[in-house]
């Protein structure tokens, strides 16, 4: 048998003081009885019930625990890339702040929703390098997302080529088929839309055949903003403002390609809970099976002794000193 609480200084408190007071009680019945002449010997029949009760209430209490049984815990978990895009056009504001800014609370929004996964960082702009390997850790992938602004990276356009290839890299191509189809893996690929590179299609394919998922979302407004550089706007050859805009087409048809899914975000909605629904949605993998004993709380029964015998307590009348 085990025990769910152990016996604390409150309980021995309690136990102590009722019997003490009872003590008392019964000292002064056997001082009245003595006065008529008479041995309250049936005042024990009660001294033993209500000590008993007492007894069975603080065991209650304490939470006994038998009958163990065996029962199996598993843990599942996801391998999960998030990959943000770091160009320049992610300080665009048409987001307050800023795309980057929130993008980056969105991340840490994911992260704590995916505590059983594993999960790594990805930045690219027209490359793409590894800031975060898979982790459990929480708080150093926070540390991480809190670190990421544009100037990490060289100053240009966006391709999504470096990316989609650093993502098949990272989880392998050394697999045997059975493993890849029970891993679960997973591309969270946040960016504006705006895609200067090629040859996406066939690394797409390439990602449904190893079982990755890419779920996109998207940052902006159709409309679009102006790109803040320096005290200005950042402005093209011409000397003209260079205005970007969220395009959604790129994103969702690659998120189509690999059986995912597009999502958006901006100033009136954030598809993000839609995002983590869809995610959880996958089977993941089983990472640990193990057998542990189990025991149940069977304070029930010496409770429910104790209000029997309390009833009896009540119910049951004796009379000490007769007159």
């Amino acid at each position: 048998m085990t025990w769910y609480q152990t016996l604390t200084i409150l309980e021995i408190l309690f136990g102590s003081l009722f019997f003490v007071l009872y003590i008392g009680y019964l000292m002064r019945v056997r001082k009245v009885a003595l006065f008529f002449n008479q041995r309250p010997h049936v005042v024990w029949f009660k001294f033993l019930l209500r000590h008993l009760y007492v007894a069975l209430i603080i065991v209650a209490i304490l939470g006994p625990s038998f009958g163990a049984m065996k029962k199996e815990i598993k843990t599942i978990g996801k391998d999960l890339y998030i990959a943000v895009d770091l160009s320049q056009s992610m300080n665009a504001t048409d987001v307050q702040p800023s795309r980057l800014e929130k993008a980056k609370r969105e991340i840490q929004r994911l992260i704590t929703r995916f505590n059983s996964d594993k999960i790594g960082l990805i930045v690219f702009s027209n490359e793409a390098y590894l800031h975060s390997p898979l982790t459990y850790d929480q708080n150093a992938l926070q540390l991480y997302t809190q670190t990421l602004r544009t100037s990490l990276l060289p100053h240009s356009g966006t391709d999504y080529a470096p990316v989609l290839q650093l993502t098949l890299d990272k989880f392998g191509t050394s697999l045997t088929a059975e493993a890849e189809e029970q891993k679960a893996k997973v591309l969270v690929l946040i960016s504006d839309g705006e895609d200067f590179g090629g040859n996406v299609e066939q690394l797409a394919e390439r990602l449904r055949m190893q079982n990755v998922r890419v779920y996109t979302l998207g940052i902006g407004t159709v409309e679009g903003s102006r790109i803040p550089e320096g005290r200005s706007y950042k402005r093209d050859n011409q000397g003209r403002y260079i205005t970007t805009s969220l395009k959604p087409s790129p994103l969702s048809q690659l998120a189509e390609l690999t059986d995912g899914q597009y999502f958006e975000v901006n100033n009136r909605v954030s598809e993000v809970s839609r995002l983590i629904s869809a995610i959880n949605n996958i089977e993941g993998e089983l990472r640990e099976s193990k057998t542990v004993d189990v025991t149940a709380n069977k304070y029930i029964y010496p409770l429910a002794l104790a209000l029997l015998l309390i009833l009896l307590d009540v119910l049951i009348s004796v009379r000490v000193i007769r007159i």
